[in-house]
């Protein structure tokens, strides 16, 4: 991989894969380096010290690899350890949360919005205070059953699109309690991007759905730019400086590594990227 611009993108798991597949398009001229650091999932039930030390060691790995641009997919890790992974690198650090709360911001007339996460990050309340900071109300809701539905590849059964349901009614009934009216739904997993579908069909359309991936990318690109470090070239003229006839597919820009159970990764991985991958390297981190 010769890259122009290197972009390290990193989560405990899979999720950040949707963050990952939304960041292919804004920047055709770039290359990615992904970690998932499956061998010490879940990030959750770790004390805020370990998620540091954990996150710390995955962005350090990737700026050893040449990044020169960090994307913190993962909510947890974004909630707990942003600061500590800003200290530890030289290179500019992205967190999923802060580009949600000013994406919810821009476009959130009632100020109130409904951010649907996982246990931790809810019990983190980093939402709400980045919300907070943007002048929003946030009203956080714990989705736990979400992500192994997702992992399951149950994204369109009965069964989740009935968990789902029983969620957002517990968070309208919170809000109606509140006397709140959020008009914009934010997912804060990374999952739940997959679950978009379903959401669309649950909601009433007066509610917008800001997709943290999709978010996250855009932010990251408008930063690049203001950075001056986004390279001007176009997919096509890239391609031809290679001397390419035809597009390669957005994984061939890809390097993907996985600290455990790399055959799963690959399989299941394919289906937050959208696309099968390339071989997943298998990389240790430590205990």
């Amino acid at each position: 991989m010769s890259a122009l611009l290197r972009i390290g993108v990193f989560d405990s798991g899979f999720g950040g894969l949707t963050v990952l597949r939304a960041l292919l398009p804004q920047m055709p001229a770039a290359e990615f380096l992904y970690v998932g650091d499956t061998a010490r999932l879940p990030y959750g039930s770790k004390s805020q010290a370990t998620i540091a030390r954990y996150a710390v060691e995955s962005a350090q790995f990737l700026v050893a690899q040449g990044a020169a641009y960090l994307v913190i997919a993962c909510n947890t890790a974004s909630a707990l350890a942003l600061d500590a992974i800003r200290d530890a690198v030289t290179v500019p650090v992205l967190g999923v949360i802060e580009t949600g709360a000013a994406s919810a911001a821009a476009i959130s007339k009632s100020r109130d919005v409904l951010v649907l996460a996982t246990d931790a990050t809810v019990q983190s309340h980093a939402y709400a205070q980045a919300c907070a900071a943007h002048g929003l109300r946030a009203l956080e809701k714990s989705c736990p059953l979400l992500v192994p539905l997702i992992e399951e590849g149950w994204t369109e059964h009965p069964i989740t699109d009935e968990v789902l349901r029983i969620y957002l009614e517990e968070a309208m009934q919170t809000a109606r309690e509140r006397g709140s009216t959020p008009d914009t739904v934010l997912l804060g997993c990374t999952h739940y991007p997959l679950l978009r579908p379903l959401l669309e069909r649950a909601l009433p359309p007066s509610m917008q759905i800001l997709d943290s991936a999709e978010t996250t990318a855009a932010c990251v690109r408008h930063d690049l730019e203001a950075r001056n470090l986004l390279p001007p070239e176009s997919l096509s003229s890239l391609h031809a400086a290679r001397g390419e006839d035809e597009t390669p597919s957005p994984a061939s820009r890809c390097r993907f590594f996985a600290t455990d159970s790399i055959d799963k990764f690959q399989r299941l991985g394919s289906r937050f990227l959208g696309h099968s991958m390339q071989a997943v390297e298998l990389m240790d981190l430590g205990g």
